[in-house]
């Protein structure tokens, strides 16, 4: 078997060189039993390129733990044969990647201008930012808080009544290129106030009573790039010194246990940490913001995909938060909520305890810096599409949604501190 390792390895350095399709690329879930085969795992990964879906890094892979992984082409047969070698459990999730990509654009709203039904790309997400504040001057303004690697404006909606003293929950999108349905959910969410202000008495309470700011999209360098060049982009698009790398993990950028557990020191990783806590241009723009307003942020959402959590702090530690109790709570009863309609199952807890460890994620640094309702949501579905979800699934995926963020805020607002 190992023989077979070895020449698998040696015939995947050429193939990275040439263009990029995913046409023949599989998506493989294993289930590791025990330590030799995490090894074997560990070991293809040394040897070719492996995409990690979930866990996103090979160094978190335990024995009896769900992977899901993506092969090149050229590779997957020969992947295929060493699981059976090895008496692996596993399955093909996806068996060709490039059809699975085809496949998302199945919305019935094809036009060409933005649609809450269909994946926007930057552009249209820009545009809608600037009109959606100029339809509803009196509930959504607009402002940027910063710019991105390659220069562009990091544009954030604050959504509320105007009022004395105001509280607010703080709501970001898009730190993982790849998720798209996690922008979908902030557009989505906006367009839910616009529309049942004054109309749902939860949300004109709750527009009322509190701000929202809403980030719609983090890594926005990153999101351009897997809509022209690498659909399965992650990372941000900035140069690495001294590496030809492109590119930190947002989510392992911020300055909480920042590069201990579960993130990497090499700039060629998927989970790379970056060469300071707060590298990045767009995580620092977040913090700087989040920062400035720590007086009135009281609640902070961030917004993820795929598989059906819904995690609050901590990631870079076993330890659990303060106010576990709580948050655990709140966290049951809103994945409950999500459940009501669409009866989506959700997963809950902390998130290094209920996952994997992760350091330098953004809900560990705000709930670190005093926002005490801090909570990671992880999207549909649950690997059979993956980042891939079909945009038919964008509707229900939000309304569902929406539930769990609805409690959620509607707590923070009846527990402010």
């Amino acid at each position: 078997m190992w023989a077979l390792l070895v020449l698998i390895g040696a015939a995947s350095v050429s193939a990275h060189l040439q263009e990029l399709s995913f046409d023949g690329q599989k998506v493989f879930r294993v289930l590791p039993q025990n330590d030799e085969q995490v090894e074997i795992l560990n070991f293809l990964a040394s040897i070719m390129e492996v995409d990690f879906w979930q866990p996103d890094s090979v160094t978190l892979v335990r024995p009896k733990m769900q992977v899901d992984f993506r092969v090149e082409a050229d590779k997957s047969f020969e992947v295929e044969d060493l699981l059976k070698e090895s008496g692996m459990e596993y399955q093909v999730l996806i068996d060709n990647l490039q059809a699975a990509m085809d496949a998302q654009f199945d919305s019935k709203a094809r036009t060409a201008s933005h649609s809450y039904e269909k994946y926007n790309n930057w552009d249209t997400i820009a545009a809608w930012t600037a009109d959606i504040a100029a339809r509803n001057p009196d509930l959504v303004s607009r402002s940027v808080i910063g710019e991105t690697y390659e220069g562009r404006p990091m544009y954030l909606l604050k959504m509320g009544k105007s009022g004395p003293n105001k509280k607010a929950i703080f709501m970001d999108c898009g730190f993982h290129a790849r998720e798209w349905i996690s922008p979908a959910f902030c557009q989505w969410f906006v367009k839910e106030a616009v529309e049942t202000y004054g109309k749902d008495s939860v949300m004109t309470k709750l527009l009322d009573k509190l701000d929202f700011y809403v980030l719609p999209v983090v890594n926005i360098d990153g999101y351009v790039y897997t809509w022209t060049n690498d659909r399965m982009w992650r990372k941000t698009r900035s140069k690495n010194a001294g590496s030809i790398c492109i590119g930190t993990d947002p989510n392992r950028n911020m300055d909480a246990g920042w590069c201990t557990l579960g993130a990497s020191k090499s700039p060629c990783a998927p989970t790379y940490c970056g060469s300071a806590p707060e590298s990045e241009k767009e995580t620092k723009a977040l913090a700087d913001f989040i920062r400035e307003h720590l007086s009135t942020i009281k609640g902070y959402l961030t917004i993820h995909s795929y598989s059906q959590l819904l995690l609050f702090p901590y990631s870079y530690t076993y330890d659990l938060p303060a106010n576990y109790e709580e948050l655990n709570s709140i966290a049951k009863a809103a994945s409950k909520e999500l459940a009501s309609l669409h009866n989506t199952k959700y997963t809950y807890g902390p998130g290094a305890n209920t996952i994997y460890p992760a350091a330098g994620g953004s809900d560990d640094w705000v709930y670190d810096q005093g926002i005490k309702y801090a909570f990671t949501f992880e999207l549909r579905d649950t690997g059979r599409h993956g980042f891939l979800l079909p945009e038919s699934q964008i509707k229900p995926t939000c309304e569902e949604t929406l539930l769990a963020v609805k409690y959620i805020a509607n707590y923070v607002l009846e527990h402010l501190y």
